[in-house]
């Protein structure tokens, strides 16, 4: 075994699945990609790590709400040119395809072509830390969607895919929440 750069030390943990983060300032839409997210507990509570930096953040601030679109491999090309040009002069719903669709619980828009998704309150801001903290308020999944292999960043401009899912739910039933 040997050292690594302690400056990259976050790419062993790095977390996922990546999220596209839908916002609406009032006037238009807006998606960020994010890979630094985590769930908080068994309830419905998410984190999500930006700041000032990000042209969504201010909508976010601002409206208190946001949705978590979670995307698929075959999205990867939108995720990546999603994080890499800026909401304040792209409308990237046109310039990478996607469809915003309303929803009844925040202003922010659902993204058709993702698999699943959480619409969020954003319940608190921990400024030093640059933590958005979410409570889910709705979930949807499509379960008609053909690819539900998801992305998980590792920082370095590198991806992986999900792959084969391993059961040990019995196995772990006494810690699992009740109807999970």
């Amino acid at each position: 075994m040997h050292m690594m750069p302690l400056e990259q030390a976050f790419t062993l943990l790095e977390p996922g699945p990546v999220v596209l983060v839908t916002t609406n300032n009032g006037v238009k839409n807006n998606i960020m990609t994010i890979s630094w997210t985590m769930v908080v507990d068994f309830t419905p509570q998410f984190a999500l790590t930006t700041g000032p930096w990000n042209h969504s953040y201010a909508a976010l601030e601002q409206s208190r709400e946001c949705v978590l679109a979670i995307p698929t491999v075959d999205l990867l090309d939108q995720v990546v040119g999603i994080g890499t040009c800026s909401g304040v002069d792209t409308d990237k719903f046109a310039k990478f395809g996607l469809t915003p669709v309303q929803n009844e619980f925040v202003k922010a828009p659902l993204i058709k072509e993702c698999l699943a998704q959480i619409a969020c309150r954003v319940i608190d801001i921990v400024e030093k830390h640059h933590i958005v903290v979410l409570e889910g308020i709705a979930a949807y999944f499509d379960s008609s969607r053909q690819e539900k292999r998801t992305l998980h960043a590792v920082g370095d401009g590198t991806f992986v895919v999900d792959g084969r899912r391993i059961n040990r739910r019995e196995m772990m039933r006494s810690k699992l929440p009740e109807g999970v």
